[in-house]
């Protein structure tokens, strides 16, 4: 037999080494830590409102339950929490649909900051170690919830008038934990002055109390109820903070996947500029791409993944060479109003 394709490694490494007991619960898991103010803050706020109570004890680490939600306390650092998803399953005997992972967001400007991602590694190299977790080569899927998230947070922090001082913003697929459920990182940023701000942490719990549907409500952003508009935004190019894609993510009914920026896509330019094509092009860039289309098309399944391209972030010969290559997968490529 012939070696297995890239998109079949892929799966292989996302589904569970055996299927879980058909009778397991499908919970959601939101994982915090006590080692960051801005993890341990919303957690806090989120546990005060009503519903919960006291559930198992996973490694030491305690939780508590409300519904079908699931608020797991670590001591750890995030990013290093490995396999939460199945470390959970083989304690419980629960099946862990989605991860939600309550953060801290650091930035070089130190400018307040509430933000989602999703999570992945996808374009380092074999060789290279991540210095913020995961595995070259790896992404997680991308939680559904993104886009609509992105929006109801927006709505929450203009509510409780943190906006202008907050900036409301989706961030690049970065860091790790590794992880098989579709997952997404809610952060707040960027100094400790931030992270420890209560009206912040008041506005991320209220942002998983409702977007779960905690409060009564319908929950937000679940993909089961995607309706007729089956789209969902694979954005590539542009800066950490991805404008370009942002423009679209701001309308309602678009559905977000990974978010790959330029430093996501290593590219080295031929020698010989006139001869410029996809397979001269050097670097891991086809790999993340690869990467991050397969676990978005898994997290978002009986919908299209459509690229969305931030053209004026590349050259013209990186334009070309990513171009050409994802015609050359029968990887369709969107325009904005596609997405809505």
């Amino acid at each position: 037999m012939g070696r297995p394709t890239s998109a079949a490694r892929v799966r292989r490494r996302l589904e569970p080494a055996r299927p879980p007991p058909a009778a397991a619960e499908m919970v959601t898991l939101v994982a915090a830590t006590a080692a960051d103010p801005a993890s341990i803050g919303p957690a806090s706020s989120l546990l005060a409102m009503p519903g919960w109570h006291p559930g198992p004890t996973v490694q030491g680490m305690p939780s508590f339950v409300n519904e079908k939600v699931r608020l797991l306390k670590l001591e750890n650092h995030l990013v290093r929490e490995d396999h939460l998803d199945k470390r959970w399953e083989e304690a419980t005997g629960e099946s862990v649909d989605e991860v939600i992972f309550l953060s801290r967001h650091v930035a070089a400007s130190n400018r307040p900051a509430l933000t989602i991602h999703p999570i992945g590694t996808p374009h380092l190299r074999q060789d290279e170690v991540p210095l913020a977790g995961g595995r070259p080569g790896w992404a997680a899927p991308p939680n559904p919830r993104i886009g609509p998230w992105l929006r109801l947070l927006k709505n929450i922090a203009e509510s409780h008038k943190l906006v202008p001082e907050f900036e409301v913003t989706l961030e690049a697929t970065h860091h790790g934990p590794e992880i098989s459920s579709p997952t997404m990182f809610v952060e707040i940023g960027s100094t400790d002055e931030y992270w420890k701000r209560q009206d912040a942490a008041q506005a991320i719990a209220l942002l998983v109390w409702e977007g779960l549907g905690l409060g009564g409500g319908n929950s937000v952003g679940d993909w089961s109820r995607k309706g007729d508009q089956p789209k969902v935004l694979l954005g590539i190019g542009g800066g950490h903070y991805v404008p370009r894609h942002m423009d679209i993510a701001w309308k309602d009914g678009v559905w977000v996947g990974h978010l790959l920026s330029g430093y996501s896509l290593p590219m080295e330019q031929p020698s010989d500029s006139k001869e410029v094509n996809s397979k001269g092009v050097a670097g891991t860039w086809r790999e993340a791409i690869k990467i991050a289309f397969e676990t978005t098309r898994l997290a978002f399944p009986g919908g299209e993944v459509l690229v969305h391209l931030d053209l004026k972030s590349f050259k013209s010969w990186q334009r070309n060479a990513v171009t050409e290559f994802l015609a050359s997968e029968k990887i369709k490529i969107g325009k904005a109003g596609d997405f809505y």
